[in-house]
């Protein structure tokens, strides 16, 4: 078998994985607080359920696709972002604006993040989920520690601390995105409130 026929085939497993997965995500849209079956998903898709396990082991491997692209996506920006700006209070601020807009983006990924989506599903799953926001939070705790140790006076704020409030304003602008199903956006009176966020952050400016 030639190189270039290999080459095509794999190309075409890889698109049909991630038409897979657009339409398990689009299927957590659309259906909000329902069970997605490999059956509805197949049938969105005009397969055979024997089709979508030929791409995917099991329903649980499709949502770990799912939270791998969540992964891939936001911790790649935040790279970028940690980059491209020294200033820790600049930092926060565009990173969980980037949060807030992904999940604005992809509403069936954040059912996925935020558990609703995971209701009788494996508990790996929900661990995958709960790596994804830890990471978050050590994240938000090295940016905090980093402008700490620079400040000549290292006053003992309460970095941990801060780092999981940080988190937990994450979390519930996400959680309250899927409870209104998917009507009110994560990113909803966020400009005002990283404001008063600011205001508490300016030891680390």
């Amino acid at each position: 078998m030639s190189d270039n026929v290999q080459a095509t085939r794999a190309e075409a497993k890889s698109s049909r994985r991630q038409q897979i997965l657009e339409a398990l995500a689009t299927q957590l849209e659309q259906y909000p607080g329902e069970r997605i079956t490999t059956a509805k998903l197949a049938a969105s898709l005009n397969v055979s359920e024997a089709a979508l396990y030929r791409h995917f082991p099991s329903k649980a491997r499709m949502f770990e696709g799912l939270i791998g692209f969540a992964e891939d996506t936001v911790f790649g920006l935040i790279r970028r972002i940690i980059e491209e700006d020294q200033n820790a209070l600049s930092r926060i601020e565009k990173i969980i604006t980037l949060l807030l807009g992904f999940s604005a983006k992809n509403p069936g990924i954040t059912s996925v993040l935020v558990g609703a989506a995971l209701t009788g599903e494996t508990e790996r799953l929900r661990l995958r989920v709960s790596q994804f926001f830890d990471r978050l939070e050590t994240q938000f705790r090295q940016i905090l520690r980093e402008r700490e140790l620079s400040l000549t006076e290292a006053g003992g704020r309460p970095v941990n601390e801060t780092a999981n409030l940080l988190l937990s304003i994450v979390e519930g602008h996400m959680q309250q995105y899927v409870r209104s199903s998917y009507r009110q956006s994560p990113l909803t009176g966020w400009e005002q409130q990283w404001q008063l966020i600011a205001n508490l952050l300016r030891a680390y400016a």
